[in-house]
């Protein structure tokens, strides 16, 4: 039996990969400060497999006692507000980076076999010709876009001068079940969601023809899963549905699938963001056999019905 660690296990996306480890048979620990993550995000962990550590990533202290034993490591604990790193650089900086350096330090101690590490997509910059690839320069216009190349970095060279294989994940605009629509930063479509369930209208920065490739976790899931035995140590994937969608056709979809009539709001643009975000997921499809299988329109619907 295979044992993980999935660090900000009780977030978003942390908590659909343990859901998935669990029913895969494996045993999973679970590192989350629960800072932004939730416990009922893991209301359905088996208790038997799955133990959840409160702690920060910072703590090496934390760190030894939740990568004993651990094969695979999924590292999602994260700051990862774009408009939030631009306001406070530091934290995000120290969350990101210190916190990631101190998990790879940790775990090629403790002789983990793969950390699959979680990017972004911003770390590409705007201006790029879509869809980008991962041979594409990178070009950070965020404090949290450059710390998420540092830790790219950071594991492949770490991977490079020891034995630990390291598989890095660019994620584009993630959506789903359990995504936090409350805060400042919240991201837009439970954002949106709650905002036009409740009948008011949202509000979009800039014109809203700015466009992004939304990518269903489910999808994310599946190409960690697939990241944790395939053989390609040291390689960087996109992980999006390879099409884009402007964020005006969001509000439209999201009109229908709710069916409301709300036009959005339009304010100034906010600094750091991307003018247009679409992945080339070739790479991914041929060495992870990754194919995105959430259609767009559905992967709202079912996030609409659970939300509600």
């Amino acid at each position: 039996m295979r044992s993980a660690l999935v660090t900000g296990a009780a977030g978003f996306i942390g908590s659909h990969i343990v859901d998935t480890l669990l029913e895969r048979g494996w045993t999973v620990t679970g590192l989350d400060d629960l800072s932004t993550g939730r416990r009922s995000n893991l209301a359905a962990a088996d208790e038997d497999l799955f133990e959840l550590i409160e702690g920060d990533l910072r703590d090496k202290a934390a760190l030894e006692t939740a990568i004993e034993g651990i094969d695979v490591i999924f590292h999602h604990a994260a700051a990862i507000s774009v408009p939030e790193s631009v306001e406070h650089p530091a934290r995000t900086t120290d969350v990101n980076c210190t916190g990631t350096a101190k998990l790879l330090e940790v775990a090629r101690r403790e002789g983990v076999d793969r950390v699959i590490l979680a990017s972004s997509a911003a770390v590409y910059g705007s201006d790029v010709e879509i869809p980008v690839s991962e041979e594409t320069p990178t070009a950070p216009e965020s404090p949290y876009a450059l710390s998420k190349r540092y830790t790219e970095q950071l594991a492949l060279q770490q991977a490079e001068q020891y034995e630990l294989d390291a598989i890095v994940l660019r994620y584009f605009n993630v959506f789903g079940p359990r995504q936090d629509p409350e805060g400042e930063y919240a991201a837009v479509i439970p954002q949106f969601i709650q905002l036009m369930s409740d009948g008011q209208r949202p509000v979009i920065y800039g014109d809203g023809e700015q466009s992004r490739d939304f990518v269903h976790v489910d999808d994310v899931v599946a190409a960690n899963i697939a990241a944790a035995t395939a053989d390609c140590d040291g390689e960087i994937f996109n992980v999006a549905s390879g099409s884009r969608i402007t964020i005006n056709e969001l509000v439209e979809t999201l009109n229908e699938v709710l069916g409301t009539d709300l036009q959005p709001k339009y304010d100034e643009p906010r600094p750091g963001d991307v003018r247009h975000s679409q992945a080339a997921i070739s790479k991914a499809q041929s060495m992870l056999g990754y194919s995105p299988q959430i259609e767009f329109q559905d992967g709202v619907q079912n996030t609409v019905e659970l939300f509600k």
